[in-house]
């Protein structure tokens, strides 16, 4: 029967090929399964059965082929296990960079705009007047001169001191950074999954550094009972394991990375939703669950205070709203003298983003 098939208007979809909407998808599913590519089609299949995703002329087979010829997934042909390639790695972080990136631009929660001028590399579009000291090439003529007709009339030009404006730069800073993930099992308790958009952030801002700020270095580091560095190719398979919290040792081994580095500008960003419950004393855990234990807290106070006279600021996006954990770290960021946002998990990205940002740009004279 020869008809017409209506369906919903997507702009986001528009121009679109059947392979590249189910390619999104597929992308985001990556990130809920670790990088588990038989889970992700699996829930595929399922999606597809339910909201019919596919159609006669191509179906999720046709698909899985696609992602084999395209190089987005690759199959062990003596094992049959199917596995992503560094370049839906790749991709994942891309798509973060989008999806987070996307929504900074309309929102204007979290912005700590800390711009300063001075000659550095970026046009700033403020201008004002000239004062002594000041270079030729800091001089924005057209508006100067348009300042000279308006005071003097176009009749005779004369341009004068006063009528001088300057136009600034923006001068953007290397800076080492050092992203803490808090991997320990409340990430995904109560039915909340913390983890993921902790991953789409950490992606998101690795593909940031990467792409356009190449001078920057960022460092990765998972704390649970014990902190280890992780590269930024594993962060699409980062999931949560059975752990009390350290934040001591993996404040410690950001300390022991930023020492390392040569970047006058260094700085941690913590991103956590629960107390610290855990301290490795020797080769045994102590360990506290129950409430803030003051041997715990101490150390980290401790390590705050090292922080601050190794002018290593440390930002710290708690994902909780127990009033006794946002006093705790309240007093934690104030003997850092440091930065603490009480984030929504969909707002997490933008307060991250906009502080970043906000600390590329410094003063100089």
């Amino acid at each position: 029967m020869i008809g017409f098939h209506f369906r919903k208007f997507d702009p986001d979809q528009q121009g679109k090929s059947k392979f590249d909407q189910l390619l999104d998808l597929f992308m985001q599913l990556l990130n809920y399964t670790n990088g588990d590519v038989g889970e992700a089609l699996q829930w595929m299949n399922q999606l597809d059965k339910e909201y019919k995703l596919t159609d006669d002329e191509y179906g999720m087979g046709n698909f899985i082929d696609d992602l084999k010829e395209k190089g987005y997934i690759d199959e062990n042909k003596q094992t049959g296990e199917i596995k992503i390639t560094p370049k839906t790695e790749q991709g994942i972080r891309k798509r973060s960079l989008e999806e987070i990136f996307g929504k900074l631009k309309k929102t204007r929660q979290g912005n700590h705009n800390t711009f300063k001028a001075g000659q550095g590399d970026e046009v700033n579009p403020e201008t004002r007047s000239f004062q002594f000291g000041d270079l030729l090439e800091q001089i924005d003529f057209t508006e100067s001169i348009r300042n000279a007709q308006i005071n003097h009339g176009i009749e005779a030009f004369n341009i004068q001191e006063d009528d001088l404006k300057i136009r600034e730069t923006d001068f953007r800073s290397q800076t080492s950074t050092v992203l803490m993930i808090d991997i320990s099992h409340s990430m995904i308790l109560y039915g909340e999954d913390r983890i993921t958009p902790a991953k789409k952030v950490a992606m998101a801002l690795s593909e940031l550094i990467t792409t356009k700020y190449p001078k920057d270095t960022l460092d990765i580091v998972v704390f649970g009972n014990d902190a280890w560095p992780i590269e930024i190719r594993d962060l699409p398979y980062l999931q949560v394991g059975p752990y009390h919290t350290n934040t001591v040792a993996g404040l410690e081994m950001a300390m022991d990375i930023l020492r390392r580095r040569r970047n006058q500008n260094k700085q941690i960003f913590m991103i956590t939703d629960g107390k610290p419950t855990c301290l490795k004393m020797g080769g045994k855990y102590y360990k506290n669950s129950f409430g803030l234990d003051r041997k715990i807290t101490n150390r980290c106070l401790n390590l705050a205070a090292q922080c601050k006279k190794l002018k290593i600021p440390i930002t710290t996006f708690m994902i909780a709203s127990d009033p006794y954990l946002q006093r705790f770290v309240a007093e934690f960021t104030e003997t850092n003298n440091g930065k603490a946002f009480f984030a929504a998990l969909d707002k997490l990205g933008a307060f991250l983003f906009r502080d970043f940002e906000s600390g590329k740009r410094k003063t100089v004279y």
